[in-house]
């Protein structure tokens, strides 16, 4: 096996590259050295001769077509002679399956530019949101075929899915619940302390912790933390086959993995709603008790005044609409994943992010909804 080589010879017009040798993956980084600039000729044509060529593997032959590529970019015409059998079939072989780049000169500029990329990205937005309607309607009728037959609801996965939805999110739930309570009576004092309404602080964190701030904060932090988890765990299923292997066996993974964290997540955040408005609270309380020199019956005999049920479900109402949401998202981006591990973390982070900006969408179209309504 001889080293690759390339012998250059030109008259005006034309340039001649007579290739020979062993043109492998271990032997290109002696090719590269001879080919440097010499595709910027300022010859019309370029002629490759490869009657001597004694072998080439894929490698050899991918940068081959790569040069013969910027040479033609360049403005010159290219012409292959002498071409043997064996050589032919591998250049023929690389170049039908190889992704051709295209020439910068030819990549769109300025507004042109603009138009391609809006485009592109609105395209690829319909086409997410046609993706998502689709997996939509296979969850419905995965559930219209456990309404018709109980029989196939798995409970065991239900029950599970609840825990580490529910229970183990008590903590950062409560956590920060009870900081934002904190965090409303503070400001809020401070602000209507100028007009001499103090007292309206009780009203402020009421209102503000029942309708908006529980169910939005704890919706957030269900999509960061069981979201992403959603995603993360189908994701792996799907890149080591074993979702492949549950349908190879007869099995639904809608009915098997989807529906328990659809259904265990509708029940759980209602509940983990009502845990982040007591401490909510719990939280204004303590603050406004510190402000406004007030104890604990006193305020408690004020929120009563100054809330009342309606606004409690008004916060209560969203739970189950961003639990679904919430719930759908992370399943579709998990079963989105192709087969590679960049893959899942490329499909968690945009289900996190997606099913924020839905929460924070539809909870301001739902407060629009509920003013308008009066409610």
């Amino acid at each position: 096996m001889t080293s690759p080589e390339i012998k250059f010879s030109s008259d005006k017009t034309t340039l001649t590259c007579s290739l020979s040798g062993s043109w492998t993956t271990q032997e290109l980084a002696r090719v590269i050295p001879q080919t440097a600039n010499k595709s910027e000729t300022a010859c019309k044509e370029q002629i490759f001769d490869l009657k001597t060529v004694e072998i080439m593997d894929t490698a050899g032959a991918l940068y081959f077509l790569q040069y013969q590529d910027k040479a033609e970019a360049n403005g010159h015409k290219t012409l292959l002679k002498n071409v043997p059998k064996h050589v032919r079939q591998i250049l023929d072989t690389v170049q039908e399956h190889r992704i051709k780049e295209c020439p910068p000169e030819n990549a769109p500029k300025g507004m042109k530019k603009l138009l391609t990329d809006t485009g592109e990205s609105f395209y690829t937005i319909m086409a997410q949101g046609y993706e998502l309607i689709s997996f939509l309607g296979l969850v419905l009728n995965a559930f219209g075929k456990q309404l018709v037959n109980p029989k196939r609801i798995r409970w065991t996965p239900l029950v599970a899915q609840m825990e580490q939805i529910g229970i183990h999110a008590l903590p950062i739930v409560g956590l920060i619940s009870f900081l934002i309570g904190v965090v409303l009576a503070f400001q809020g004092a401070g602000q209507l302390e100028r007009f001499g309404a103090q007292i309206f602080t009780i009203n402020l964190v009421a209102v503000g912790v029942l309708r908006e701030m529980g169910i939005l904060l704890t919706a957030i932090i269900v999509a960061g933390r069981s979201g992403s988890a959603f995603t993360a765990q189908l994701g792996t299923m799907k890149v080591n086959e074993e979702i492949d292997a549950m349908r190879t066996i007869g099995l639904d993974p809608i009915d098997v993995l989807v529906l328990p964290r659809i259904f265990g997540l509708i029940l759980v955040l209602p509940l983990l709603t009502f845990y982040a408005d007591i401490m909510g609270l719990l939280g204004g309380a303590a603050m406004t008790m510190i402000t406004l020199d007030l104890s604990l019956f006193q305020y408690i005999r004020y929120l009563q005044d100054a809330a009342s049920l309606g606004d409690f479900f008004v916060g209560m109402i969203k739970a189950p609409i961003f639990a679904f949401i919430i719930a759908l998202i992370g399943c579709h981006e998990g079963l989105q994943v192709s087969r590679s591990a960049e893959s899942v973390g490329r499909q968690t982070t945009r289900s996190v992010v997606e099913a924020i900006f839905f929460v924070i969408v539809l909870d301001a179209l739902l407060s629009i909804l509920f003013s308008v309504m009066g409610i």
